[in-house]
């Protein structure tokens, strides 16, 4: 079974679709198309250059960014960064955002635990992962893990069969998948740890020289 699909489009633009992505941001706080906002603190939006050549897309928000009002700030965001430095990439060149806009959890005490968002509520979100596809209009997609997968390519990624292949995408540009930070730190092999994230850096190489021939391939026309 797969998600609906929605072709993301320049030139059709729906009425309601933020004009910018600070536009997109505001219109966030005021999302009700599913449940998720009811425990979270608030919706987090992308964030990155507007016109960025490569985007990275994550499950959803976690603890910290929900706090914080930003993606990839806690723990798995911080793992990303030095996955990313690695493979000779600049955070502040790449679009970073998630699948899902609010962070699904379920109270318990003090604490809040993560939970996966279900089918259901990453179709609720894709309008926002579309209309920031159409603002930034990313030459190549990296969805890290299979929410993501899900969310990006409309049907169930399985991480391991599908990473390193280049991956058609609705509309314009390519996609890949990889491993999740956070899937990374929930790994109790070190040796399966360091693997995953050897991949990881492999992949964001990859994500990083496609862009570059992709944007190769549009000047020389």
């Amino acid at each position: 079974m797969s998600l609906a699909p929605h072709v993301p489009s320049a030139g059709s633009v729906d009425q309601d679709q933020p004009v910018d992505l600070e536009a997109l941001a505001a219109d966030l706080e005021a999302c009700r198309r599913c449940d998720l906002w009811r425990n979270a603190t608030q919706g987090v939006a992308g964030e990155g250059p507007p016109q960025s050549s490569l985007m990275i897309v994550g499950e959803q928000p976690g603890d910290q960014e929900d706090v914080r009002g930003r993606p990839f700030v806690g723990p798995a965001g911080q793992l990303l960064n030095r996955a990313m430095a690695r493979a000779g990439l600049e955070r502040e060149a790449i679009f970073l955002t998630n699948a899902v806009k609010h962070f699904k959890n379920e109270p318990r005490g003090k604490r809040r635990l993560h939970k996966t968002p279900d089918r259901g509520e990453v179709q609720a979100c894709r309008w926002w992962l579309d209309a920031e596809r159409q603002l930034v209009r990313p030459r190549v997609i990296l969805a890290l893990g299979a929410t993501a997968g899900l969310a990006v390519f409309g049907k169930a990624m399985p991480i391991g069969k599908s990473r390193g292949q280049r991956l058609a995408l609705a509309g314009e540009g390519v996609g890949l998948v990889s491993w999740h930070p956070s899937f990374m730190l929930r790994m109790p092999d070190p040796e399966a740890k360091a693997r995953a994230y050897e991949e990881l850096v492999a992949d964001l190489r990859l994500a990083a020289r496609w862009a570059r021939e992709q944007a190769s391939g549009e000047d020389s026309h």
